[in-house]
């Protein structure tokens, strides 16, 4: 039968765990054993059961493979202890040099805005005069080139101002005329008007004589 996976968890049961618990010690023990003769390596093995018994094995006295173990670890940490002392020296240098540098940055600086001058001989003067006139000159060129850049927004701006005018403009000249047709459109209405009312037509209701002095009245 195959076995199935074992699940790597605490075993509840006691009398099961009590057995595994042999079972897998002398499993590790005889490779313990196997490991030491096979590839003649010191093996030391310390097991502690659950109720407290000590099983081990050496392939040499047990003693003298602890205090080699003890000497390997202390060796390791003294290496590590020196590692990081060598770490904290290479950091205190590190930081020393970035502060000088920090210092000679502000005492070049006092110089440029024109302090602490009383030590400087000629050609330091000199220097600092040069560092200056190059530095006013990026400044005047930046400064043109914002000016330009300002000029040319302030021209788009002018142009796109000088085209909406234009526009309001045509449609200013549009409206008057339409102004002007609806005038002439009711002079002609009222001319109309004025004609027929001095047309006068032949219907007329009543006696002849009633007519011919309605007209004596009109005339």
């Amino acid at each position: 039968m195959v076995r199935g996976k074992t699940q790597m968890k605490r075993i509840e049961n006691a009398t099961s765990r009590q057995v595994t618990f042999s079972k897998r010690r002398n499993g590790l023990l005889k490779k313990a054993f196997e490991l030491s003769v096979l590839c003649d390596a010191e093996v030391a093995l310390i097991i502690f059961s659950p109720r407290g018994k000590l099983y081990e094995f050496a392939s040499s006295r047990m003693q003298e493979s602890i205090a080699r173990y003890r000497m390997h670890t202390e060796d390791a940490q003294s290496k590590n202890i020196r590692s990081d002392e060598q770490n904290i020296e290479q950091l205190k240098h590190e930081t020393a040099a970035m502060m000088k540098k920090i210092e000679l940055l502000e005492a070049s600086k006092r110089k440029l805005l024109g302090e602490n001058l009383g030590t400087c001989n000629i050609e330091e003067l000199q220097q600092l005069e040069r560092q200056l006139e190059h530095s006013v000159s990026n400044i005047r060129t930046k400064k043109m080139q914002v000016y330009k850049r300002q000029t040319d927004q302030l021209k788009e701006k002018g142009n796109a101002l000088a085209a909406e005018n234009a526009s309001l403009t045509e449609k200013c000249k549009l409206e008057p005329e339409r102004g002007t047709n609806g005038d002439r459109a009711n002079t002609r209405f009222a001319d109309i008007s004025e004609v027929y009312d001095h047309v006068e037509t032949d219907l007329f209701i009543g006696l002849p004589e009633a007519r011919i002095r309605c007209l004596l009245f009109k005339n």
